[in-house]
């Protein structure tokens, strides 16, 4: 199946898997801030989906997903719920690490699409910057809950709370700082990204 990807855009997603790959087994794709970690490998996910349309979205999101999973078995890093979680159920952890990611792109690029019709390149990146984060943290949370909720290291974080009261004192400061990080660089990166031809203008008629 042909995928329509012209070269420049084809290197542009393997940069941004290299700036994946780069984030996920250095520090600078994740801010650990106890069991939750504040994370800005959404960003190059949001970026993808961008250049490249939902496909390009969730290849990228796949690889996000993928390098969060191996955190679970200590492989690019460690995270302290992804070690419990995989201990629990590692298809599970495997489901809940992975398939947020992929959804997470593939919606991006369609987000994109529509905003594109109704403004211009800068706003239309940030928001599709903004709902990078923004879903990411709703789809994680969302299997998290479904898929762990029953179990007792579930039962003991939400401590008796209301689901929704839990997962927003929860996510707190992180989901905030990563939307605003994401919002405001994927919209600069994106209007860059315009001008050097990678993102075609908005075209009202459509």
């Amino acid at each position: 199946m042909k995928s329509g990807f012209q070269p420049m855009q084809l290197a542009l997603l393997g940069l941004m898997a290299a700036i994946l790959l780069l984030m996920a087994y250095t520090p600078l794709g994740y801010l650990n801030i106890g069991p939750l970690a504040i994370t800005f490998n959404v960003i190059p996910v949001a970026i993808s989906a961008i250049a490249l349309g939902p496909l390009g979205g969730a290849v990228a999101g796949a690889i996000f997903g993928l390098t969060s999973f191996l955190q679970c078995i200590g492989i690019g890093g460690s995270s302290a719920m992804g070690v419990i979680l995989f201990g629990i159920n590692p298809v599970f952890a495997f489901i809940q690490r992975f398939v947020p990611r992929v959804l997470d792109g593939l919606l991006l690029g369609f987000i994109f699409r529509g905003m594109k019709k109704h403004a211009n390149v800068y706003v239309s990146c940030a928001v599709t910057g903004f709902f990078s984060a923004f879903l990411n943290t709703l789809l994680f949370m969302t299997l998290l809950v479904v898929l762990f909720g029953n179990t007792d290291y579930m039962q003991d974080l939400i401590g008796g709370q209301n689901i929704i009261l839990f997962v927003c004192t929860f996510v707190g400061i992180n989901a905030v700082c990563e939307m605003i990080s994401s919002t405001i660089i994927t919209g600069a990166v994106g209007a860059a990204l315009h001008k050097a031809g990678v993102i075609p203008a908005p075209d009202p008629a459509k």
